[in-house]
């Protein structure tokens, strides 16, 4: 005998409780695997309130409904799926259901993001919206985003997309800023579950020491600075610097203490040297005049930039 759902006056108010609370839910988001949901069935005792994970396969399990494909589908659909199944048992289902855990839209962001790691998508999500799912771009940050996509996930729908050397990628590069500024049809992109975003760390040099400005100087695509660009981007010397005494610590690529590079901004900005090319990561470190006893130890701090260092675009 079917149940009748008139025949109990608070089957109405629970309901509407019920559906207000769906209402809460992501409508667009497309359920898949892993995911977790509630599923509420008023006079159907046999499907208790709790929590279900989506099948491998996209499919549940439900006492008296049975099988239901519960991937590709939105809850609001999967509602109506299970209602029409149990009218064999009840004259008006009334179904609702909650996604508790959405685990089935993963998107890695990795690289110069504030919070990098997996995002679930939740819904429709453009690169602009991802980029600030993941707290937007760190200040150090460099001037592309790369975006790469599963072959089997569909296409890559941008002017420079290209497999990678395994074949299984699609991956296309674009200008950070432009893609911020929405000046590139990558800002709109559509992001696809699985798909892998990457910002770039700029290359930096940095100036320390007794300059007007300290810290770390975002080096534009394939740009190249000297000593006296780097000393102008930081605004030029404090009155106590020592001039004569400057040093350029660069890394050594086999590890190791850095290579010192004396370097004499009197002379330099006299004109009666040559000026210093600098290369990424070099540090333009400016003592100062009255600490001469000092300088081993400051150039030993000098090294340990990074932490709490201001960065400059």
């Amino acid at each position: 005998m079917r149940k009748t759902a008139g025949a109990i006056t608070w089957a109405a108010i629970a309901w509407t409780a019920m559906a207000a609370h769906a209402a809460q839910q992501p409508a667009a988001y497309i359920l898949g695997p892993d995911d977790q949901i509630t599923i509420h069935a008023l006079l159907v005792p046999e499907i208790a309130e709790k929590a279900i994970r989506i099948e491998s396969d996209g499919w549940i399990n439900l006492p008296l409904a049975g099988r239901v494909k519960a991937g590709g589908v939105t809850a609001s659909q999967l509602e109506q799926a299970i209602a029409e199944r149990l009218k064999v048992y009840v004259e008006q289902p009334q179904v609702s259901i909650d996604v508790t855990e959405m685990k089935s839209q993963p998107v890695s962001v990795l690289g110069a993001v504030k919070s990098p790691g997996v995002h679930q998508l939740r819904g429709p999500k453009s690169l602009v919206e991802v980029l600030s799912l993941a707290g937007g771009v760190d200040a150090d940050a460099g001037y592309s985003v790369r975006i790469a996509r599963r072959v089997n996930e569909g296409a890559l729908p941008l002017p420079n997309a290209q497999r990678d050397a395994t074949g299984q990628f699609v991956v296309a590069e674009v200008g950070l800023e432009d893609v911020m500024d929405g000046r590139h049809v990558a800002s709109t992109l559509a992001i696809q579950p699985h798909d892998v975003i990457t910002v770039p760390r700029a290359r930096l040099v940095y100036a320390i020491g007794e300059v007007k400005k300290p810290g770390g100087f975002v080096l534009r695509e394939k740009q190249t600075v000297s000593v006296l660009q780097v000393l102008a981007l930081a605004e030029g010397l404090s009155r106590t610097a020592g001039a004569g005494s400057a040093r350029v610590l660069r890394p050594n690529p086999a590890g190791g203490p850095r290579e010192e590079i004396l370097v004499n901004l009197n002379q330099l900005m006299a004109g009666k040297c040559a000026d210093v090319e600098l290369q990424p990561d070099d540090i333009l470190f400016v003592p100062n005049s009255l600490a001469k006893s000092g300088l081993v130890r400051a150039l030993e701090a000098a090294i340990q930039v990074g932490t709490g260092m201001a960065i400059w675009r």
